[in-house]
């Protein structure tokens, strides 16, 4: 391993108490993330102490209300929190942000007293949430979901499956998206259920390629019973807050691919520095050189577009496009660095007694989760151009 200590990040935050905020975050990345992070990804051990201890310290939450237990940050200053977290195990970065678009739907759509009663557990109080949408059957096309959620007096009993769920299995509470309705979009509501609820289990997790610790399942849900009251939003509404809880987790995903690329360049910089061939540091060859410099350059490039965007929705503007942007230009940008930082370390950087090899591992899910970047360049060109005709 190399001996070199990464730079920090330079951040440009707005506040003192962002600034105390993010050093509080390296804190605990540095003591309590980054020692365990090889051993327990190579294990496939989910973390849930360190989830714990995030929500004791004011993290689960951050950019929603302090009346509901939330942190009152901006978007600039939460996205810069989850890439921290993520340079120092995607697992934790990644997990914060399906808990903060898991906790969207109530913070943004609900009653009052929905907020009052669910809120401050979900965010303050050691819960962990997962997000729902996903079918084995409907992945990209989510509007033609099937769960379905009937009627039955008070109550709504929910009958279905969903796939590719991030904390599937040991989740809290899960925001479902369920058809109440016609087919389509219209169609869809969204509820809130507690993660004891009757008839509600997990397959067995999925063996995925990177991010072992994480886990991920099909969740199934056999008659489960909530009341009308953890119904989120009108009825019909739910695919609309479905599209606008992914806005902010696609900069939430794209945070977090810079974050694993930073950790990736910081790996290759400490090991070029170190690593002596023909009698000097590998990082004097100019070849080399110029391969750090780019992946240094699609970093900040990276960073500075999920901020841009961050900045619209703090402002109360438009971002849905800026999101897809930095999604896709940030999670291309993971796997070319991660890539190259395999290539940086040569031999070592092929085996597990680096961290490179699992960056690059955990980089390719970022190109697939919360909307495939050819989604993206859907998403982007429709803003461009329209609509497709038909």
């Amino acid at each position: 391993m190399p001996d070199r200590a990464p730079e920090p990040v330079d951040r440009q935050l707005p506040t003192d108490e962002a600034r105390d905020l993010i050093s509080l975050v390296r804190d605990i990345a540095r003591r309590e993330i980054a020692p365990k992070a090889a051993e327990e990804e190579d294990a496939g051990r989910f973390p849930r102490e360190l989830f714990t201890l995030l929500s004791e310290s004011g993290l689960l939450g951050l950019p929603y209300d302090a009346e509901y237990g939330g942190g009152d940050q901006s978007y600039e200053v939460y996205l810069q929190v989850l890439e921290e977290l993520a340079a120092a195990r995607l697992t934790v970065g990644l997990g914060v942000s399906v808990h903060t678009l898991a906790s969207y739907a109530l913070a943004a759509f609900g009653a009052k007293e929905q907020q009052a009663e669910y809120l401050p557990a979900m965010l303050g109080g050691g819960l962990l949430g997962a997000y729902c949408l996903s079918e084995p059957s409907s992945g990209s096309d989510a509007a033609s979901l099937r769960t379905r959620a009937v009627r039955d007096g008070d109550d709504w009993v929910i009958t279905g499956t969903k796939a590719w769920i991030t904390h599937g299995g040991i989740a809290d509470f899960y925001t479902v998206m369920a058809r109440t309705g016609e087919e389509g979009p219209r169609g869809i509501s969204a509820f809130l259920v507690p993660g004891d609820a009757e008839g509600l289990g997990a397959a067995v997790p999925e063996k995925k390629m990177g991010m072992k610790g994480s886990p991920t399942a099909q969740v199934h849900l056999d008659g489960v019973r909530v009341p009308d009251a953890r119904r989120i939003g009108e009825e019909g509404q739910g695919f609309a807050i479905a599209l606008s809880a992914l806005d902010g987790g696609r900069l939430g995903i794209a945070a977090c691919a810079i974050g694993l690329a930073q950790a990736a360049l910081d790996e290759a910089l400490g090991y070029a520095t170190e690593r002596r061939q023909f009698g000097k540091p590998i990082a004097d060859f100019q070849g080399l050189r110029f391969m750090l410099a780019d992946m240094a350059t699609q970093i900040e490039a990276g960073r500075a577009l999920y901020l841009a965007a961050a900045r619209l929705r703090d402002a109360g503007r438009p971002f849905a496009k800026q999101a897809a942007m930095a999604k896709l230009h940030c999670t291309d940008t993971a796997m070319r660095v991660t890539t190259d930082a395999v290539q940086v370390l040569g031999g070592y950087g092929y085996t597990a007694d680096f961290p490179a090899e699992r960056l690059m591992r955990e980089a390719k899910v970022l190109q697939i989760v919360e909307g495939t970047n050819q989604i993206q360049r859907m998403v982007i060109a429709r803003h461009l151009a329209g609509p497709e005709t038909r």
